[in-house]
């Protein structure tokens, strides 16, 4: 049995009810949800959630909440991988077992049922401990520039100063949509990036943190571009 996790807290600060707010037509979780069942890789769909008005509309769009977060767990500290593991616990608690979770983002609207089966696939064909959601930098991190405190730039790496764009490594950074892992694993808290993870790569123009308005509206005009080339 594999399953889906979707962390959903009630409480987000720079976006306010961020998990439920309307995104192109449907509250943002849905489309989590949506992409979940329309995988067919899980059993379950689980949301894991401290907030009542979450719940319900996770029931409404197909989810489970079978268990309400403890508050420990809902504040602005709690991480990701505690969140999990609490959920893996209360699973297997109740006498099921399973062969691998996918932590999904209530705020992913961009995952693809097809990114969903790819990420269980490098999973279960690898050694690995986690798949997870990456896409490329579109500008050589190795160029990057800081703002100094008198008001300049300065950059990161000026070792690089003179090096061609194309001869530098092409980087990576996390798409924050999906994180297929094996229950051992979330139990230990192992840390997701590193060694023993392999990359799902999704392309740029389907990868979009939401975390202020800014990136909201953005997101609904690059969502709307998508599905009307899509159409």
């Amino acid at each position: 049995m594999n399953v889906a996790i979707i962390p959903a807290r009630g409480g987000s600060k720079r976006i306010p009810r961020k998990n439920i707010k309307v995104f192109c037509g449907k509250p943002m979780i849905a489309w989590s949800i949506e992409a979940a069942r329309d995988s067919g890789c899980f059993e379950r769909i689980i949301v894991s959630t401290d907030d009542e008005e979450i719940a319900g509309i996770a029931h409404q769009w197909g989810a489970e909440v079978p268990f309400v977060r403890p508050a420990e767990l809902a504040n602005d500290y709690a991480g990701t991988l505690p969140v999990i593991r609490h959920a893996v616990t209360w699973i297997q608690d109740q006498g099921q077992t399973f062969e691998a979770v996918c932590c999904l983002y209530a705020t992913a609207p961009f995952v693809q049922p097809e990114d969903l089966r790819h990420g269980l696939e490098c999973l279960e064909t690898s050694d690995a401990d986690y798949a997870f959601s990456v896409t490329s930098y579109a500008f050589p991190i190795q160029r990057a520039i800081r703002l100094t405190p008198d008001g300049r730039v300065a950059m990161f790496h000026p070792e690089h100063y003179h090096t061609r764009s194309q001869d530098l490594e092409e980087a990576f950074h996390d798409a924050g949509q999906f994180y297929w892992g094996r229950a051992d694993a979330w139990l230990a808290e192992k840390p997701v990036f590193g060694h023993d993870s392999t990359p799902v790569v999704i392309p740029r123009h389907r990868v979009q943190d939401i975390d202020t308005l800014e990136d909201w509206q953005r997101a609904e005009w690059l969502f709307r571009a998508l599905q009307e080339d899509n159409a």
